[in-house]
């Protein structure tokens, strides 16, 4: 009947169809909204050090991946460094670069586009996908300006990406709100109607709000100012969207923003460095503030040369602007976002025989299967499901990244007397079962007394001495 239960509970829980999980609120759980936009995985770690300052954790980048560096190694590396320094990436998709913009996105490579996101092992739950950028501007869509195949774009792209995972979160593209009728630009109220003209329900397929929040005029403008062109400009664009029947409170995703400084080659007007902290501090603090603000991702770490250099927060010799260290110095939250965790107990050494409240050694091959790395924080603990055995001490279990396989040690004693306990191992975090069940045998050895060892032999030589004198006839 024992036998019985542990093999329904084995197939309950690891053979049966799993609900697939879906994307979690990253507002329910405690959030680090700050971020920073970046170009080159060679600024992470900077990045890093800005984000996750004073007090916060599991800040936010964006990136771009163009569709010629859709290499899995190569971004499977980076998310692990990501997952290593805490960082969320938002993902901005992107096609080729041309002469004076970018090539038109095709449907046809959209299904490349999810295989290889889809091959990642993400650093958190939520796998954050931004489709294009500013496609109100004729030189992001080829040359042309077409709200209608976007909306299409977007929504074939998020159907494949749901399709492929639930996890998928995904973001439109951001307009630029300050954008006007021109031969190149299309306003973004325009873009707008458009969109949901041609796809009515189109932010069914969206999970989330994406701005670009920049402080105009000539990215100058104050930091006090609200509506549209304003770094408040994510209000403006919901509530207008909301007039259009946008019946949901979305999540918001300021992934660009900021204010341009003049630098060594180039003066055109803008502000000087010294003024800009000052202008972040108060936006932070009372307008990207909230509460339905995920990430503020200003533009841009990184950049060299013209003519995004007014928008760096680095100077080319890699030093920093003072607002770096001003937006480094204000107090953030520690972030602790939702992230898979999941294991699995490769085989198991046991003795076969062990004394009753006698420790012995539990050896595992343990791979980690989830997005988590195991023993960063809190340890994971191992556990006999059926209570036979008690885990008494960790005597080895060193820390486990997503794909690893290592060898843990465990100090163990039999909690009763029955001559054959038969039991399964398996991973726990926070009361959670992460793992496999493994099973094993152990039997309990009962050493006998003195009296128990000597007297059936004493009894025997007994015995064998009454045999010879009665053959001897004495």
């Amino acid at each position: 009947m024992f036998r019985i239960l542990l093999t329904f509970l084995t197939l309950f829980l690891f053979v049966l169809p799993k609900p697939a999980l879906a994307i979690s609120d990253p507002l329910s759980v405690p959030n680090n909204s700050f971020g920073i936009h970046i170009t080159q995985e060679a600024d992470i770690e900077t990045a890093a050090e800005l984000i996750n300052s004073s007090g916060g954790d599991w800040g936010y980048i964006t990136l771009v991946i163009q569709k010629g560096e859709r290499n899995t190694h190569r971004w499977q590396k980076i998310f692990n460094q990501l997952r290593r320094l805490h960082v969320i990436p938002l993902v901005r998709i992107a096609t080729a670069q041309l002469n004076d913009g970018w090539e038109k996105p095709s449907l046809d490579e959209i299904g490349g586009w999810v295989d290889f996101l889809g091959s990642l092992n993400w650093p958190i739950a939520n796998q954050y996908v931004i489709v294009g950028n500013e496609p109100n501007h004729k030189k992001e869509w080829g040359g042309e300006i077409s709200p209608e195949g976007y909306a299409e774009y977007l929504k074939i792209f998020s159907q494949k990406l749901k399709a492929k995972s639930e996890d998928f979160f995904v973001l439109p593209a951001a307009l630029d709100l300050s954008a006007g009728n021109t031969k190149d630009t299309l306003d973004a109220t325009l873009f707008w109607r458009r969109v949901l003209k041609a796809e009515p329900d189109f932010f069914n397929w969206v999970d989330g709000l994406n701005s670009h929040s920049y402080p105009n005029p000539n990215f100058s403008g104050s930091e006090k100012a609200i509506g549209r062109g304003t770094v408040g400009s994510f209000l403006w664009e919901d509530n207008f969207l909301k007039g259009l029947g946008l019946n949901r409170n979305l999540p918001v995703f300021i992934t660009e923003t900021g204010w341009a400084h003049t630098t060594d080659k180039n003066r055109q007007g803008y502000l000087d460095p010294e003024q800009i902290g000052s202008k972040f501090e108060y936006a932070l603090a009372n307008t990207w503030n909230n509460p339905r603000v995920v990430a503020v991702t200003p533009f841009i770490l990184n950049y060299k040369d013209p003519p995004f250099d007014v928008f760096s927060w680095q100077k080319p010799d890699g030093s920093s602007y003072p607002f770096f260290e001003t937006v480094k110095s204000l107090p953030k939250t520690k972030g602790a976002p939702t992230q898979k965790i999941s294991g699995q107990i490769l085989g198991a050494f046991l003795p076969a025989f062990s004394q009753l409240n006698q420790t012995f050694t539990i050896t595992l091959l343990v791979k980690n299967t989830g997005q988590s790395i195991w023993n960063e924080g809190e340890l994971m603990t191992l556990q006999d499901a059926t209570g036979q055995i008690a885990i008494t001490r960790v005597k080895s279990f060193s820390r486990l990244e997503p794909e690893e396989i290592k060898i843990a040690n465990f100090e163990a004693k039999l909690l009763t007397e029955t001559e054959k306990q038969l039991g399964y191992l398996a991973f726990f975090a926070n009361n959670k079962m992460v793992s496999n069940l493994y099973p094993f045998e152990i039997r309990v050895y009962k050493p006998k007394s003195s009296r128990e060892y000597l007297e059936p032999r004493i009894n025997f030589i007994a015995a064998l001495f009454q045999k010879i004198k009665a053959k001897l006839g004495l």
